[in-house]
C-alpha cells in the first residue's frame, strides 16, 4: 500500500463518513506513514450562500482543533498533517487563503469541483462539458496553481469533456500539463474515481501527462475509512502510472499557504 496519503476527507464536507479516529487507524493498519487530512474548506461566497457539500466557515476551527488533538495522541505512530482541499475562484480566493492561514493549515491541494461559484448556480465540472467548458477549466486551474499555493492538483481530469474534437482536448490538456509541470506541482491519480469506475481517471489524460513528463502522486481521496485500506484500487492506480513512465512520487513537498 502507500506509505503517504494527503487527500482525506471527514464528515463535515456533509458527504464522507466515519471519524478521524477511524481514518488514522485504518490508515495505521495499512501501514501508511504520513496521512493528511485535506476536507472541502468553506467558500466564503460574499453573499453569505452555504455550500451543502463543503464545512461551513464554523466548523473549520473544529476541523484543525480536532486533529491537531489526533496529531499529538498520533505522535509516534503516524505523522499526520491538516490541509484542506479547496477551490479556486479569484474574486474570494485571497479571503480563503486568508482563512486557511489564520487558521494554521499547512497545506491545500486545489480540486476545482466547479466552473463558476455555486452562489451563482454553478456550472459543475462533472457535467457533460464542450470546449467552451473545458477552456475555462483549464484557465481556472492554471490561474489557481500559479498562485503557488497549492500542494498538488486533485483530480486533474475531473472535468468530463463530451466534446467531440479530441485535437482541442489534447491541446487545452496539454497546456494545463505544463503549466503545471513548469510549476513543479504534481498531479493526483484520483483513487475514488477509479474505485468507483468513473470517468476519472483517465486514461487519455495520463497519456498527455506522460507526453509532458509530469510528476504524479495517488490520492486516496478517502470519503470513507474503509478506502484506506483498498490494496486492489491502489495497486491499479500505480499500474496507470508504470504504464505510462510517469514519475511516480510517493511524498508531496508542502507548499506555504
Amino acid at each position: 500500500m502507500m506509505t503517504a496519503n494527503y487527500h482525506t476527507h471527514t464528515p463535515r464536507c456533509h458527504h464522507a463518513v466515519g471519524d478521524e479516529r477511524e481514518y488514522i487507524e485504518n490508515a495505521i493498519k495499512a501501514g501508511i506513514k504520513l496521512l493528511g487530512f485535506s476536507d472541502h474548506t468553506p467558500q466564503l461566497y460574499e453573499n453569505g450562500y452555504i455550500s451543502p457539500i463543503r464545512m461551513t466557515p464554523e466548523e473549520a476551527p473544529g476541523y484543525v482543533d480536532r486533529l491537531r488533538t489526533l496529531a499529538d495522541e498520533y505522535r509516534g505512530d503516524i505523522e499526520l498533517h491538516i490541509g484542506f482541499e479547496a477551490e479556486y475562484f479569484p474574486g474570494i480566493f485571497d479571503r480563503l487563503r486568508g482563512l486557511c492561514r489564520d487558521l494554521g493549515a499547512e497545506y491545500l491541494i486545489l480540486g476545482q469541483h466547479c466552473l463558476s461559484d455555486e452562489s451563482e448556480g454553478a456550472v459543475w465540472s462533472t457535467s457533460p462539458a464542450g470546449e467552451g467548458e473545458l477552456k475555462k477549466y483549464v484557465d481556472v486551474v492554471t490561474e489557481g496553481l500559479s498562485t503557488g499555493c497549492f500542494t498538488y492538483l486533485a483530480h486533474p481530469d475531473v472535468l468530463r469533456y463530451t466534446g467531440g474534437d479530441e485535437k482541442f482536448y489534447h491541446d487545452e490538456m496539454t497546456r494545463l500539463c505544463r503549466a503545471a509541470k513548469e510549476l513543479s506541482v504534481p498531479l493526483e491519480i484520483n483513487m475514488l474515481g477509479l474505485g468507483d469506475h468513473r470517468f476519472y481517471p483517465s486514461d487519455r489524460f495520463f497519456d498527455i501527462a506522460a507526453e509532458v513528463g509530469n510528476d504524479v502522486i495517488i490520492g486516496c481521496d478517502a470519503h470513507d475509512p474503509a478506502a484506506l485500506l483498498d490494496e486492489v484500487t491502489y495497486s491499479r492506480a500505480v499500474g496507470m502510472a508504470k504504464a505510462r513512465g510517469l514519475n511516480l512520487l510517493e511524498r508531496a513537498e508542502l507548499r506555504r499557504i
